[in-house]
């Protein structure tokens, strides 16, 4: 399997285009067509000869689209193929601010939990860093016309900090002037909770906007909902994030989907304002998108906003987000499963 050039930072491309026998400044050329998403008939500004090399043992892109699903809010679900057959999901999310990506970066996820359609197979791989840097790069060239993408949100099928180096890589290649060049503050990374890699993550330099995936401020409760709190408790999730913020003084969020009549009562309220007691972070409540083989339910929208209010009674900072694409298999993973099920899937030229 050929490597993606996008997998190369402006060091290893450096090296690359040396090793072939060319003059170095080829390589910030190169890196302007990686970064514009071209194919390597775009590459009109580099001798032939030097593409006839790269293609040896290059790809041009990492990923092609095969689908895509438009919501009427304007969210669109893209499914992507590599060049190994796997087939992944990404989210464009335009906003009145700018608009966002939401990146895979596993094919599937190990993590296990029950309400996430992205698990539901298991994981089979990582994706390299170049491969989840080119579901932001097409997208980016798919809607230049509307602005191209401002913010990127690792929170697609699989846990990024169980694939650390190539996330890591990932947000130094889109962080990177050379790149896209997209501040930490519009890199959101989401996580189930491991605590040494949240702490690595600030050790690294990586000061992104780090969100934890709660769901439930129990250990006991958490361990219904999600295999991870089997093996950490939240008191330990917690730690993390303080060392976090202490090393990179960033607010941390904390991701709370909100399950009809599981955790989304008075003591939860109690639950979470202990817990988060002197953290600086922000709640994000999220009321659930229902995946297919899940019988839990959002709770109304009432009830949900009235659990916020709540929130904010007690002293922590909370806000119901507004969920987008849920008519269009909105969840991580739906239309990937729904797809792979159904074995149709339509070509785009």
């Amino acid at each position: 399997m050929k490597t993606p050039l996008c997998d190369f930072d402006m060091d290893e491309l450096t090296t690359l285009v040396e090793n072939l026998g060319e003059q170095k400044y080829r390589a910030k050329q190169l890196m302007r067509h990686i970064v514009a998403f071209d194919c390597f008939d775009e590459y009109t500004d580099l001798p032939k000869t030097f593409i006839s090399k790269l293609k040896e043992s290059y790809i041009d892109r990492a990923v092609t689209e095969k689908t895509r699903v438009t919501a009427s809010d304007g969210a669109i679900r893209y499914l992507f193929e590599t060049q190994c057959g796997d087939l992944i999901e990404s989210v464009y999310l335009p906003h009145d601010y700018g608009n966002s990506v939401c990146v895979s970066c596993q094919v599937g996820c190990g993590m296990g939990c029950v309400f996430c359609a992205s698990g539901r197979y298991g994981i089979k791989r990582n994706l390299s860093a170049g491969e989840i840097l080119s579901q932001v790069l097409y997208i980016a060239r798919d809607k230049k016309a509307c602005g191209g993408i401002n913010k990127i949100v690792m929170m697609g099928s699989g846990e990024p900090l169980a694939n650390y180096d190539n996330t890591l890589k990932f947000i130094r290649l889109v962080n990177s002037p050379n790149g896209l060049n997209i501040g930490m503050r519009s890199i959101s990374v989401s996580t189930c909770g491991l605590p040494s890699a949240i702490e690595k993550l600030a050790s690294d330099g990586a000061s992104c906007t780090l969100s934890l995936s709660l769901h439930a401020a129990q250990d006991e409760k958490r361990k219904c909902i999600m295999r991870v709190a089997e093996k950490y408790t939240v008191e330990s999730l917690i730690d993390a994030l303080r060392t976090y913020f202490d090393k990179t003084g960033r607010r941390v969020v904390i991701e709370y989907i909100l399950i009809d009549g599981f955790n989304d009562t008075d003591s939860d309220v109690q639950a979470l304002k202990d817990r988060l007691k002197g953290l600086c972070c922000h709640i994000n409540l999220i009321p659930l998108n229902p995946t297919d083989g899940c019988d839990m339910k959002p709770p109304p929208r009432k009830k949900a906003y009235a659990f916020c209010e709540k929130l904010k009674s007690v002293g922590l900072s909370a806000t119901v987000r507004r969920s987008m694409g849920s008519d269009v298999a909105g969840a991580c993973g739906q239309l990937k499963n729904r797809t792979a099920e159904s074995k149709i899937i339509k070509k785009i030229p």
